[in-house]
């Protein structure tokens, strides 16, 4: 079992550590493929486990991996997968009712825990998966439950905001929170500038941005809005989306963030496009390998994944495929056309290819 080299901490740093900690400092930096091997032979590996520490060491020395958490169509239990889609693993069933697995449901990830949102029969729930011991829990209320909202992580906590409010069924929402794993609790935020559901959340310079999504009185909106935590203030930012024609019916704006680099997927066309933040305009980097445009986006994952690109859905090359594509790029925003690398994914071409729930993980 081989030990990733990477990241080094300098000797002047080990030396300040305890023997103790320096041979965690070296557990930690384990690949978490190796997790379930080692946990069964070394009890202090697994006792790290249990206690979250191993991912909060990881976090310290700049060792983290991403995984990519999967609901696809006709599948009961979701699955997580490696960076390169080469270890794909069944997550335990998630032990809900019937009435919240048949019904649209909402996913953040925050630090170790996947977060599942959606309706029950006793009302609104949010079903929490515990990475460091691989189960399902219920975790505590948002102050103001929500549907259709806007989330994001920093890679430690989860933001939410916007949407519809659960109690009322009908009021767009204009409020915020923020989600902290360490003790699973819910804290409220200033209300954006405007009400607004159906939105799309992302983090780009440092900032938790909402983009995009619908209200009562304007209908589409264009506008986005940023968080500064430090000010703890919103900024309006008009004109955050390109000027594009927008359905009623369409998912909310297919957006990412690379190097600190805003991207986003127009659906009808099947294109992407990059931010330019010098003259806050909008270039076209050529077409999307998945077909963005067969359910005005429903069905597809457009993502972040570390410093590349994740577009997962049917492939743009075989319009009567039915199974799952997995493409990556590396993007440069200079470029004329994106290049799209096809990932040979392990038991992704069993999946169909419309996704429910898709999130990117980093610990």
């Amino acid at each position: 079992m081989g030990v990733c080299e990477t990241n080094k901490i300098p000797d002047t740093d080990w030396k300040a550590f305890s023997s103790k900690k320096r041979k965690d400092l070296i557990l930690a930096r384990v690949p978490r493929s190796e997790y379930l091997k080692l946990s069964s032979v070394n009890k202090r590996f697994l006792s790290l486990i249990k206690s979250n520490e191993i991912f909060k060491m990881r976090k310290e020395i700049g060792f983290t991996e991403q995984s990519v958490f999967i609901l696809a169509t006709g599948e009961e239990n979701w699955l997580a997968f490696d960076r390169k889609f080469k270890s794909p693993r069944k997550l335990p069933i998630l032990p809900s009712d019937f009435c919240f697995t048949s019904v649209g449901k909402e996913s953040l990830c925050a630090g170790t825990h996947l977060l599942v949102t959606g309706k029950e029969l006793d009302g609104f729930v949010i079903w929490t998966y515990k990475l460091a011991t691989n189960r399902w829990f219920k975790g505590s209320s948002m102050v103001n439950p929500r549907c259709k909202f806007a989330s994001a992580t920093d890679g430690t906590f989860g933001y939410v905001a916007g949407g519809i409010g659960i109690e009322s069924g009908r009021e767009i929402l204009g409020s915020a929170e923020k989600y902290n794993p360490d003790d699973g609790s819910w804290e409220p935020l200033p209300n954006m500038h405007k009400k607004r559901s159906s939105c799309s959340g992302c983090f780009l310079d440092d900032k938790f941005y909402v983009i995009g999504g619908r209200n009562e009185e304007e209908g589409n909106l264009r506008c986005g809005e940023a968080f500064d935590e430090e000010e703890n203030t919103w900024e309006l930012i008009p004109n955050m989306l390109p000027n594009v024609g927008v359905s009623e019916a369409q998912c909310p704006p297919l957006v990412a963030v690379v190097n600190n680099q805003l991207y986003y997927v127009e659906a009808c066309e099947n294109e992407i496009m990059v931010f330019m933040k010098k003259t806050k305009s909008w270039k076209k980097l050529g077409g999307v390998p998945v077909r963005a445009d067969c359910n005005r986006g429903w069905g597809v994952a457009f993502k972040s994944l570390g410093n590349e690109l994740l577009a997962i859905g049917a492939s743009s090359d075989c319009y009567a495929c039915h199974s799952m594509t997995v493409y990556t790029c590396f993007p440069d925003p200079e470029a004329m056309k994106l290049q799209w690398k096809l990932l040979e994914c392990g038991g992704m071409n069993r999946l169909r290819n419309f996704i429910k729930n898709c999130c990117v993980m980093t610990a």
